[in-house]
């Protein structure tokens, strides 16, 4: 029979693995190997989540600005042009919070970012 090593750091390590794996359904959460390829998956998902999800709101902020822009007579492509000729630097989810909380300021914004549109030849 092989001598048996590192029988209380194993011990550990496994409990480690099956404890950040509990609430997982089946063998995911019962057999060690199934167990530690499961959290391995789960933490490559999480990590490319994280980012999808700065992606997901900045599409979702640009989505809101574009129909305001749109109600106001302006597309939001111009708007954003607009904003940086006129030095306004505020973010895309701001502008978003202002378009639906505060009407009267959004639509001075969209003002000043019509006022330096190029002319039409």
């Amino acid at each position: 029979m092989p001598r048996a090593k590192y029988g209380a750091a194993r011990h550990r390590k496994k409990h480690r693995v099956l404890k950040e794996a509990r609430g997982y359904r089946g063998g995911r959460s019962k057999l060690y190997r199934t167990a530690k390829e499961a959290i391995t998956r789960a933490g490559v998902f999480a990590y490319r989540d994280r980012r999808a999800r700065k992606r997901d709101f900045r599409s979702l902020w640009i989505v809101r600005l574009s129909a305001a822009c749109r109600e106001r007579g302006i597309a939001y492509s111009r708007f954003i042009f607009g904003l940086k000729a006129n030095s306004i630097t505020i973010n895309r989810k701001m502008l978003s919070e202002v378009a639906i909380h505060d009407a009267e300021a959004f639509d001075a914004i969209v003002e000043l970012a019509k006022t330096s549109q190029p002319k039409a030849a």
